[in-house]
């Protein structure tokens, strides 16, 4: 049997499938396509009045990449209504390497030292596909988006995936799509070459003017 391993898995993301696991403890995984597909448009993304002020002062310092497995974990740890995880240690491992190859990244979101929020994803062509957020003070994973964002879009990305909508990335602008369409728009996001930057795009004012800027 053909291992499965990065490899494998970026010709998973460039189907259009992902994968999950059922518990931290199982180490079975399972392809999704969905019917429907959570996408963020990058040119309607919408940063509502308020976070945009807390995005304005800077509560967090943003860092890119500088502890991938650590947010992973976090990810992955049980929090308050939510016992149970889809990342087990095979999803852990396997967005591990391709972390090393350089096909995933970490925004994350410091204060004092420590790590108090953020999220990962996959980089493939100029589509990212988000994975999974978490936040230990009051909306770190939100202000963790707006940066990614403002990266995706000052390094030329096309498609942000985001998998299921909330109730939250709706107000966003997140918006639903059918699979077919979803697989539209990830064909044309493969035909282009982004790079995706491991830095911050700078101070949240930086961020949210690369947002608002035109295409």
């Amino acid at each position: 049997m053909k291992r499965f391993g990065p490899s494998e898995l970026l010709e998973c993301y460039a189907r259009g499938v992902f994968p999950m696991a059922d518990a931290r403890d199982d180490d079975r995984i399972f392809l999704i396509d969905p019917e429907k597909r959570g996408v963020i448009p990058l040119e309607a993304f919408h940063v509502p009045r308020r976070l945009a002020r807390t995005v304005r002062a800077d509560p967090f310092e943003i860092r890119i990449d500088s502890a991938f497995r650590q947010v992973v974990l976090e990810c992955a740890a049980p929090k308050p209504g939510r016992t149970e995880t889809w990342i087990n240690g095979v999803i852990e491992d396997l967005y591990g390497q391709l972390f090393d190859i350089g096909h995933a990244h970490s925004v994350e979101c410091w204060r004092e030292g420590e790590l108090v929020g953020g999220l990962y994803g996959v980089s493939l062509g100029s589509a990212f596909f988000g994975e999974s957020m978490f936040s230990r003070r009051t909306d770190a994973s939100k202000v963790a988006l707006v940066h990614l964002v403002a990266r995706l879009k000052a390094d030329g990305f096309v498609l942000l995936d985001a998998q299921f909508i909330t109730d939250h990335l709706a107000t966003l602008g997140a918006v639903e799509i059918p699979r077919a369409e979803y697989h539209r728009r990830l064909a044309r996001a493969l035909e282009v070459d982004a790079r995706f930057q491991r830095e911050a795009v700078g101070p949240g004012a930086a961020a949210l003017q690369v947002i608002s800027q035109a295409s």
